[in-house]
């Protein structure tokens, strides 16, 4: 006698809410988990960046160093550095544990809206309102960038790096993906502004996001479109989007207080999350477990797919 295959379990989703952080650091223009999960950098309009603990909500370090809004940050795999970029034209590499300024990398002709790390934390990418972006080598002395690529007509909103890949998002409503070890550049054409980038984890795919309030899933190699999520508002602020952590879901920020979160496949929402009533900022998907980050105003949010017992048994102890 055979038994029957269990049902595959649903993919949860994090839809409650763990801990809300107040960053006191001004609004909070971008929420990032590091490399492994277990941190949360807050970028502040108070000019500074904060280092946090996701299962306690603690502050651990702040980085002050730059002259305007801090608009992005990232974390190198080993965690000993951070990278950030501001309003005031310039990246930082920051020493974690000292908290100091590593190098100030300056360049660019408007303000940096987005960085990040490649995979073995050598380069620096940094994407610029001047339309361009700018690779940096992070263990040379040199000032200069090691590579500008200017393609874009208007400003460029986001980047990521995957391996050997650049995926760019530009004010001007082209996704480029540009392959570095070939030179090659592939780009795909969308009506819109550009608000965020991102490779879906298998790498076959790339999502964005635009300002006439859609979020699109297109083949990597093809460009064909797989995939149209709406129902959210995108109108006037450059939000996030991503994908969760097993391409099962399509998560966007909104400027009504909520995130969506579509099924990848079936394009149907799967959960509209209360935030708040003001607009979700930045949002972030733990690289490895079901959790998500959301910023609004002056404060984050850490959201799990089940209440923490821990909590929940230590308040039943203090009472």
């Amino acid at each position: 006698m055979s038994f029957p295959e269990p049902r595959p379990q649903v993919p949860q989703l994090p839809q409650h809410l763990l801990r809300s952080i107040d960053c006191q650091q001004g609004a909070v223009r971008a929420v990032r988990f590091n490399a492994d999960g277990n941190y949360i950098l807050s970028c502040g309009s108070d000019k500074s960046l904060k280092l946090w603990s996701v299962s306690r909500g603690t502050l651990l370090k702040t980085y002050s160093g730059h002259g305007y809004d801090v608009l992005d940050a990232d974390g190198s795999f080993d965690n000993s550095q951070l990278c950030s970029c501001s309003s005031d034209k310039s990246l930082i590499l920051w020493d974690v544990a000292t908290g100091q300024v590593t190098r100030k990398l300056r360049g660019h002709a408007g303000k940096v809206n987005c960085v990040q790390f490649n995979e073995e934390a050598s380069v620096i990418f940094s994407g610029s309102l001047d339309g361009t972006v700018r690779s940096w080598d992070t263990r040379s002395r040199r000032f200069e960038p090691i590579q500008i690529l200017d393609e874009a007509r208007d400003g460029v909103s986001s980047l990521k790096v995957a391996q050997h890949e650049l995926l760019t998002g530009s004010v001007d409503g082209r996704v480029r993906r540009y392959d570095l070890r070939k030179g090659q550049l592939h780009v795909d054409f969308i009506s819109s502004p550009i608000t965020c980038v991102c490779f879906s984890q298998d790498g076959q795919c790339t999502l964005s996001s635009s300002l006439d309030s859609t979020v699109r899933l297109l083949d990597k190699s093809t460009g064909e479109m797989l995939g149209e999520y709406t129902g959210h508002k995108m109108k006037g602020y450059k939000l996030d989007c991503c994908l969760s952590g097993k391409d099962t879901h399509v998560l966007s920020c909104s400027e009504d207080g909520h995130v969506y979160c579509w099924d990848l496949v079936e394009g149907s929402l799967t959960l509209k999350l209360p935030v708040g009533k003001a607009v979700v900022q930045s949002l972030s998907f733990h690289p490895t477990e079901t959790r998500l980050l959301t910023a609004m105003e002056g404060r984050v949010q850490v959201w799990g797919a089940e209440p923490e017992e821990e909590e929940e048994e230590e308040e039943a102890m203090a009472t």
